[in-house]
């Protein structure tokens, strides 16, 4: 305005005006909100059920992937379980198979389904300890179900699978062996994702799978068992210390700590009741194997958006030119900077319908 008051006063006003309207940024402001927007609605039609944007942004730059197993990389629509020891009563059965239905972990809601014949019964005392087992009690019939040494007192060596003891009254029934079923891809979702990512295993169960886990990892992989809830926190932050951005994928149960300490936390659920909030996001367990589709997807969201950032600046710079040699009235910049902003929402669209297609 000032050069301009010096050149020709009568264009002073209608530039100053024209730059004004211009350099809007309205279109750099909108590229994030409507590409992100749209992803999460892909997301929602793919089973991907992402918390805000902010998690897909922090999903693109992730580098380092941890799994729990139970209930993330096994499925208990396969297991395979067997009891040994002394036969429970239908009471001790009913009051099991009660205590099992409160708790959401995968192994309760393996063995729940497999005492399905037996009663609903209400429950009069309910107790969950974390990591360790559950407590139930119906009248004066009380069941502990859970790890050895939570049943029992005292930790002992288990037979391959996962292993769920039961005790009624302070007396040791016997115990339940889970042999685990793994999804189906999970094998080639690791091979896939270990081109880009760093891959670990924590789970709370035994070392009894650690063969077959090699198996289905890649090579050298590292495996830690028997972690508590809070040995899985301090791994995750004990990666963050050295600069990582973790993603933790569980089951949303005894790893909620390390879901809400990493960057991202995503849990896997098969049952549509189960939900975790301290996770970032809920994947349908059906849709395990696309984890890594999944995830690249969000990358190239980053990259729509930087281009996005690439054609806003672009008409800046040109609308700019002619605004400020005064050949651009501010009644036709008002209408291209509407216009330019339509176009940023019509790529943004465009191109995350494009990306989403991808996913297979």
């Amino acid at each position: 305005a000032g050069v301009w008051l010096w050149i020709d006063p009568s264009k002073a006003m209608n530039v100053l005006t024209a730059v004004l309207i211009i350099a809007c940024p309205c279109a750099i402001a909108l590229a994030a909100p409507f590409t992100f927007g749209n992803l999460l609605r892909i997301f929602g039609k793919k089973g991907f059920y992402v918390k805000d944007t902010e998690s897909l942004e922090r999903m693109s730059r992730v580098d380092t992937a941890i799994f729990d197993k139970t209930g993330t990389i096994t499925t208990s629509n396969k297991n395979s379980i067997s009891y040994t020891g002394i036969e429970l009563s239908e009471d001790e059965a009913a009051v099991l198979k009660n205590t099992l239905r409160a708790s959401g972990h995968p192994l309760s809601q393996a063995l729940y389904r497999e005492l399905a014949p037996y009663n609903i019964v209400p429950l009069d005392d309910f107790e969950e300890h974390l990591g360790e087992g559950l407590e139930g009690r119906v009248a004066d019939q009380q069941i502990r179900v859970g790890s050895s040494g939570f049943v029992r007192g005292k930790q002992e060596k288990e037979a391959a699978g996962s292993e769920v003891h039961v005790s009624s009254n302070d007396t040791y029934k016997g115990r339940f062996t889970i042999q685990n079923g793994y999804r189906d891809g999970a094998g080639k979702l690791f091979e896939r994702m270990e081109k880009e990512y760093d891959l670990a295993v924590l789970s709370g169960d035994n070392e009894n799978e650690k063969a077959r886990l090699e198996e289905l990892l890649p090579p050298l992989t590292p495996l830690y068992f028997n972690q508590k809830p809070l040995e899985k926190l301090e791994f995750v932050r004990g990666l963050q210390r050295e600069g990582k951005q973790v993603l933790m994928v569980g089951d949303g149960l005894n790893d909620a700590g390390a879901l809400a300490q990493s960057e991202v936390g995503i849990a896997i659920s098969e049952d549509a009741h189960l939900f975790t909030p301290a996770c970032d996001a809920i994947l349908d367990s059906r849709q395990f194997s696309k984890l890594d589709a999944l995830l690249k997807t969000t990358r190239g969201a980053m990259k729509i958006i930087y281009m996005s950032f690439g054609f806003s600046l672009l008409y800046n710079l040109v609308g700019l030119y002619f605004a400020v040699t005064g050949q651009l009235e501010p009644v036709i910049a008002a209408i291209l900077m509407p216009l330019s902003s339509i176009s940023i929402v019509a790529f943004t669209t465009a191109a995350t319908n494009w990306i989403g297609r991808k996913i297979e």
